[in-house]
């Protein structure tokens, strides 16, 4: 796996996983005067900020679908700037402004890292009740690592944020874990569905 690719957005995708992911939000926030969102048919721009274009490209893609399918404008930030311009802040200014952006979900990565879960039943099987006759010594030398006991499970956390470009505010920011993520598309599906269901319990977003 490339190193760029995990810190830039979800390159955990590449480690291999054992199952589907989960996601779910381990904390979110906010802004105390913020209402409910009224982005309902306007343009929101869908940006993920990721050194590795090709995922990039694919993750806005389907963010911008995902908004769509909330009911507002979802704009795949790569449709607004081209490629040589996404760090320049002034000019993505001035092309979002063009465009007729009311609002951005923001996607970025905030790291991914690996956990090793051990079942209880590890420790009672019969090699480990003693050191030497039978017991740990010989197995830990033959047995370094056994599939039945150990699990490797990827988690990915992802930071959101949404912003109203009209008053240049941030209205709400969560931090998503996500485990095992198999690929992009349906990791973005899951993060904004948990997204929308936090931002529910806010009254960011009413329930329909």
């Amino acid at each position: 796996m490339r190193h760029r690719i995990a810190i830039g957005f979800v390159g955990a995708v590449a480690l291999g996983s054992l199952a589907c992911a989960s996601t779910r939000f381990i904390s979110s926030w906010k802004a105390p005067d913020a209402g409910p969102l009224n982005f309902q048919g306007q343009k929101v721009a869908a940006l993920v900020i990721s050194p590795d274009e090709s995922i990039r490209l694919e993750a806005e893609g389907q963010l911008g679908r995902e908004l769509t399918a909330l009911g507002v404008q979802g704009i795949p930030a790569y449709n607004l700037i081209p490629p040589n311009e996404t760090r320049d802040k002034d000019r993505a200014k001035v092309l979002f402004n063009v465009a007729g952006i009311v609002g951005v979900v923001v996607l970025r990565a905030a790291g991914a890292e690996k956990e090793v879960s051990y079942s209880p039943a590890y420790w009672s099987a019969p090699y480990y009740g003693s050191f030497w006759g039978g017991g740990y010594y010989g197995y830990g030398w033959a047995s370094v690592y056994d599939p039945g006991y150990l699990r490797t499970d990827t988690i990915v956390k992802v930071e959101t944020l949404v912003y109203d470009l009209k008053a240049d505010k941030l209205l709400w920011a969560g931090m998503s874990q996500s485990t095992n993520p198999s690929a992009v598309q349906p990791l973005i599906k899951e993060l904004v569905t948990a997204a929308a269901a936090e931002m529910k319990k806010q009254g960011l977003i009413k329930s329909r």
